[in-house]
């Protein structure tokens, strides 16, 4: 079945045609979103969901299918089924029964200090001050409250957890992990004996600054709490058990405060406790895995130029490198995601930058993939796709930057087309085959405009040192990248050399304020999202100083010279007094990430500079755009801002 009779959707195409058509903003955010849930129980069920934005409710609705692997149409199913419901009488998420049936687990807020004026004068009920002696006095998008994520043990009977206990009991640090984390940081062993959690055991000023999670083992009989990566001073994330059990896996970084450090996998072996590494002859960075059936394969995705692609590790002969890492897949698309194994298949997420994700099975000897859900293809055969193609760029140095290049649908090499460089966030985020629903290229060449969007340095899949080397260096390499590629394909005849833009957000917003002042008229017209103009106030006012301390140096007092470099050399307010060029701000209004002064400085000194300036401030969104109506709104002026100027 197709998604479009499924949910009943109405395709927004130029003219409401049934002819060939391009993507529009509006047929953008009809388009539904596809994510695996897993397998039945006998393996004969692929469980999905489908997502799509309700522009009238300003929010998704989700519907959940069921669809059988060895053929057919898939199934609207009420609810995804669970392995076990359980009943928590005060209420929490994340809850999972050991196997042996004996026990629950459960995560819930726990208040652990005071923080609200209400909290220290009871009688000041209508007063909502809030009092603070510490960082991390907010993070991502939400204030500290003084509640933290702990998690609880109960015994399991007949469905309900009874004498619950707090594992973390006095201690005010949070797991799942803040913002991002979820049932995947807290899982049992597989006798049942033990609770496994993902914790960063640090507070206010030492939370800021470093990146320092460890897996912890609750022992449920003894009531002891082991770390077990002590000696690992990185991120220590998503453990998860072989389907045997004796080996336990999980992702690992090396140094303490670098976020974007190479992303090794590990093995322990569960009886013996000890560790081996199986990545580190490999350069480069997993970014999720997949334990294979046979309890010592591993399956996994990593970028690697310029796309996602899926991988193997497995033991080999060779006694000094006895891990070898093979690339299973690869194509002009990315693997999002690896969902389950069936056989000698396994089920993977997919995109391109023509189409959004579709679940894939995969043959592991061959590689070769067959889509299994068909949620948009109605949608896309009324579509005129955009062509695609690699190009690489000569540096002054002999080295290449890699970029992907996307043309209007219909691209006529004789005529003239205006251009668009596209500045990636991160910094040290993959420019892959991915497909967003805000900077989504198809959209932007079917406006008219040719995008071009490099691989500069910083970006992972071109091993970890082209990675690594924008660290403390934001305003030189990349810089100097995208003009060598706004300038290679601008010799192209098609391109035409009055009309040329750059967009991009966070990190890409930072590049724009940035080539706002050095781009020397090379662009007509410029577009920031969220994005970094003043190196000081940010470092005064963003929330995970352990980013800051590594990729700008530092504070700004203490005279270090890789930090004096950023601010004096690397800060686009610096650069102000060369700005001529017409640029429109976007900032979230809850982007306690790069918070709402940057954005704002650089509107004034736009406007105070007498340039063509525009700025949309969204107060209820964070560092992304996550309301439907919002997110319209984003795209109707970020296509009138370019017809107005470019």
């Amino acid at each position: 079945m197709r998604f479009s009779l499924l949910l009943g959707l109405s395709l927004f195409f130029v003219g409401h045609s049934k002819a060939q058509s391009v993507l529009t903003p509006e047929a953008l955010l009809t388009i539904g979103r596809v994510s695996a849930k897993g397998l039945s129980k006998d393996g004969k069920l692929l469980y999905y969901s489908v997502s799509v934005p309700v522009m009238s409710e300003n929010k998704s609705k989700t519907k959940h299918f069921a669809l059988p692997l060895s053929g057919g149409n898939a199934s609207e199913i009420k609810e995804l089924p669970v392995s076990e419901f359980i009943t928590i009488e005060k209420g929490g998420d994340n809850s999972k029964a050991s196997p042996d049936g004996k026990h629950a687990l459960f995560t819930r807020e726990v208040k652990m200090h005071k923080v609200q004026g209400s909290d220290y004068y009871p009688s000041l009920t209508k007063s909502n001050a809030q009092i603070y002696d510490n960082l991390n006095q907010r993070h991502w998008d939400t204030w500290e409250d003084g509640e933290y994520a702990h998690v609880f043990v109960a015994d399991l009977v007949a469905g309900f957890a009874i004498k619950e206990k707090d594992i973390m009991e006095g201690e005010m640090f949070d797991s799942p992990q803040k913002p991002f984390g979820g049932d995947e940081d807290v899982l049992f062993s597989p006798d049942g004996n033990q609770i496994l959690y993902v914790c960063k055991k640090k507070f206010g000023k030492e939370y800021a600054i470093s990146t320092n999670t460890d897996i912890y083992m609750y022992d449920i009989r003894t009531g002891n709490t082991e770390n077990i990566t002590k000696d690992m001073m990185g991120y220590d994330t998503n453990p998860v058990f072989s389907k045997d059990g004796t080996k336990l896996a999980w992702l690992s970084m090396q140094r303490d405060g670098f976020e974007a450090d190479k992303n090794e996998l590990w093995v322990m072996d569960w009886a013996s406790k000890t560790k081996q590494c199986l990545t580190r002859d490999w350069d480069e960075s997993v970014s999720s895995f997949h334990w294979a059936n046979d309890h010592e394969t591993i399956y996994f995705v990593a970028p690697y130029h310029g796309t996602e692609q899926l991988f193997q590790v497995h033991k080999s002969e060779d006694t000094e490198s006895p891990y070898q890492v093979k690339k299973i897949a690869s194509g002009q698309f990315d693997v999002n995601g690896i969902a389950a194994q069936t056989g000698n298949q396994l089920i993977v997420s997919r995109t391109d930058m023509n189409h959004a994700a579709e679940l894939y099975s995969v043959d592991i000897s061959s590689g070769a993939m067959k889509q299994l859900t068909h949620v948009n293809d109605d949608f896309y055969a009324g579509l005129t796709m955009c062509q695609v193609r690699e190009r690489y760029t000569e540096l002054d140095n002999g080295q290449q930057v890699f970029s992907w290049v996307i043309y209007p649908p219909g691209f006529d090499s004789t005529k003239k087309y205006p251009m668009l460089l596209y500045c990636q966030g991160g910094p040290q985020s993959a420019l892959t085959q991915f497909y967003s629903f805000r900077w989504n290229f198809q959209l932007m060449a079917s406006n008219g405009y040719i995008i071009i969007a490099p691989n500069r340095t910083g970006m992972p899949g071109w091993g970890t040192k082209w990675n690594e080397d924008i660290s403390k260096n934001w305003g030189d390499e990349p810089m100097r990248d995208y003009l060598a590629v706004v300038d290679d394909l601008s010799e192209e005849a098609y391109i035409d050399k009055s009309r040329r833009g750059a967009v991009g957000a966070s990190y890409g917003g930072y590049s724009i304020f940035m080539l706002a002042g050095i781009h020397e008229n090379r662009f007509k017209t410029l577009i920031a999202h969220d994005g970094l103009f003043d190196l000081k106030s940010w470092y005064g006012t963003t929330e995970e100083l352990w980013f800051a301390n590594w990729d700008i140096g530092g504070n700004y007092w203490d005279g270090d010279e890789a930090a004096m470099k950023s601010y004096e050399k690397y800060s686009p307010s610096n650069y102000i007094d060369k700005w001529n060029t017409p640029i429109m701000i976007y900032q979230g209004g809850k982007d306690y990430r790069v918070p709402v002064e940057q954005g704002m400085q650089a509107f004034q000194a736009a406007q105070l500079k007498g340039l063509n300036s525009r700025f949309i401030f969204m107060p209820e969104e964070n560092h992304w755009v996550l309301k439907p109506q919002t997110a319209m709104v984003w795209h109707k002026e970020f296509y009138r801002w370019l017809k107005e100027t470019l």
